[in-house]
C-alpha cells in the first residue's frame, strides 16, 4: 500500500466514522477513533455486503457509502453490547 492510498483510506474512514457517528447518536469517538470505526466498518460492510448480494456504487462516494454503512452497523452492535 502507497502513502497515497494509505492516505485515502486514512479520509475515507475518518468520513464514514463521523457519519456513522451522526447517525447513531451518542457515539463519537474523536478523529482517530472515527477513523478506526470507519476502517472496520469498511471491513464489515466488505464481509456482509457480497453475502446478501447487495452491490453499493463505486469510486469515492461509493467506499463512504460502503464503510459509512458498514460503521452504523459496527456502532450499533457497540451500542447493544454495551446494554447488556
Amino acid at each position: 500500500m502507497g502513502l497515497s492510498a494509505l492516505i485515502v483510506t486514512l479520509i475515507i474512514g475518518g468520513i464514514a466514522g463521523w457519519l456513522a457517528g451522526l447517525i447513531v447518536k451518542g457515539f463519537g469517538f474523536g478523529l482517530l477513533g472515527n477513523i478506526i470505526v470507519g476502517i472496520v466498518g469498511a471491513f464489515v460492510a466488505s464481509f456482509l455486503f457480497p453475502r446478501i448480494g447487495l452491490n453499493i456504487a463505486s469510486g469515492m462516494i461509493g467506499a463512504i457509502i460502503h464503510a459509512t454503512i458498514g460503521a452504523v452497523i459496527l456502532l450499533f452492535l457497540i451500542k447493544v453490547i454495551k446494554r447488556a
